[in-house]
């Protein structure tokens, strides 16, 4: 493999269903090929490729969104986690999460897992022998995730940690596994950015040989460090979980800005799921448990067009199969085509009321207008011949627009 080659994996932003939002920790095998069922029929056209089982596929009794505190987890006897079977019945006998790749990948879809950095607490507990012969407690680090108990960090100074990692990445692999994305290692704002795992990590699958596309989390990561993200992550998270509130919504203004010139293909900043349709099915956020998303259909445009400008990765985070409304908002094909074609975008100029960006493709020039206040905006057309990208209309030139509350208008020009 060639330096760097893992950028060619991610030609561009990764587009697909993560189980997060709707199921929490505790999605099925069942719901898995349920929503990848959809996304191959209804969604894949559009570029929505990647199924992702997110975080807890190994333990048996998660439940919700809630994690248990040291619970026993499915785990092999190298210290390696595996499906708990009794969720993903497929995986039994040592087949891993290979049988349910097999059935994503026939789909004509790619496949990923969530992983949480570093060693399971319970490998360290029982002091298992790692791959290389290694004891699991000579290469755990006691630096552990403040909001789940599952795992200890890797003392990278070890060489039983690298191999650690090479094993986890080989078995991942052989199941056919084409995205991980990795928790509790691109944080800057509690612990810092585990920049020697990060680059154990890119080792670790480079020596796999199988293109996957690695995803780093949470967020927020620190733009000083952009340039290391560059060199070792195809997406790194730009904020913690984003859910379906304005102040979030808002709130990604400023970040994205600050985080647009890192852009560049196979290396796309990420401000997280879009958290609409029926999310929250087991899912909790913050003692929320309404069962569908609560953005306005203007909010969403405004989240996806944001998204679009940034090149961001489009992971829904909904239960697909009861996807209303909004499916005519996610395959929208002009501001899709816009999100894929651009070659450049930024923030022009921000107030307290109205956002403005403007966008490059070889073709079109492109200009956002965000309403951010919680009055109409009325802005004007273009002079030259125009069209609005959500609804499609052309434009007569200087003509006025109104910009609905958190809404937006999307101009195309030639």
């Amino acid at each position: 493999m060639t330096e760097k080659e893992f950028r060619t994996w991610a030609p561009s932003a990764p587009m697909g269903w993560n189980s997060w939002d709707c199921f929490g920790a505790s999605v099925t095998e069942g719901e898995v090929k349920a929503n990848a069922d959809y996304l191959a029929k209804h969604l894949k056209q559009f570029g929505y490729q990647y199924v992702v089982v997110d975080i807890q596929w190994y333990e048996p009794q998660a439940n919700s969104s809630v994690y248990h505190q040291f619970a026993d987890l499915a785990m092999d006897d190298q210290g390696r986690l595996i499906p708990a079977t009794n969720r993903f019945p497929s995986a039994a006998e040592g087949h891993g999460f290979g049988p349910l790749a097999q059935y994503v990948h026939d789909l004509g879809l790619k496949f990923g897992i969530h992983i949480m950095r570093g060693i399971p607490r319970q490998a360290v507990a029982q002091n298992v022998t790692t791959a290389g012969g290694y004891s699991a407690r000579d290469i755990a680090a006691n630096n552990i995730c403040p909001w789940n108990s599952d795992m200890y960090g890797l003392d990278m100074s070890t060489p039983g940690a690298q191999a650690y990692y090479d094993s986890l990445m080989a078995l991942y692999a052989s199941w056919g596994v084409d995205f991980i994305k990795c928790d509790d290692i691109a944080d800057s704002k509690l612990y810092g950015m585990h920049r020697s795992e990060i680059a154990a990590l890119r080792s670790a699958i480079d020596k796999t040989g199988r293109p996957i596309v690695l995803s780093l989390s949470p967020g927020p990561a620190d733009i000083n460090y952009g340039a290391f993200l560059q060199e070792h992550a195809n997406m790194w998270r730009l904020t913690d979980d984003f859910w379906d509130t304005w102040r979030q919504l808002k709130g990604m203004f400023p970040v994205a800005a600050k985080w647009a010139p890192m852009v560049r293909a196979g290396n796309w900043p990420d401000p997280d799921m879009l958290p609409l349709g029926a999310i929250r099915q087991r899912s909790v956020d913050g003692g929320t448990k309404l069962p569908h998303t609560r953005f306005t259909v203007p909010e969403q445009k405004t989240m996806l067009t944001l998204w679009s400008l940034l090149r961001a990765p489009f992971f829904l985070g909904g239960d697909l199969p009861q996807t209303g409304d909004e499916l005519a908002l996610i395959t929208n094909q002009a501001v899709l085509g816009m999100r894929q074609d651009i070659t450049e975008a930024h923030e022009e100029a921000a107030t307290d009321t109205l956002v403005t960006w403007q966008a490059q493709s070889a073709a079109h020039h492109y200009t956002a207008y965000f309403n951010i206040g919680e009055d109409e905006i009325t802005v004007q057309a273009p002079a030259a011949p125009a069209s609005e990208l959500w609804d499609g209309t052309a434009l007569t030139p200087d003509q006025p627009l109104t910009v609905p509350v958190h809404g937006v208008v999307l101009i195309e020009q030639q």
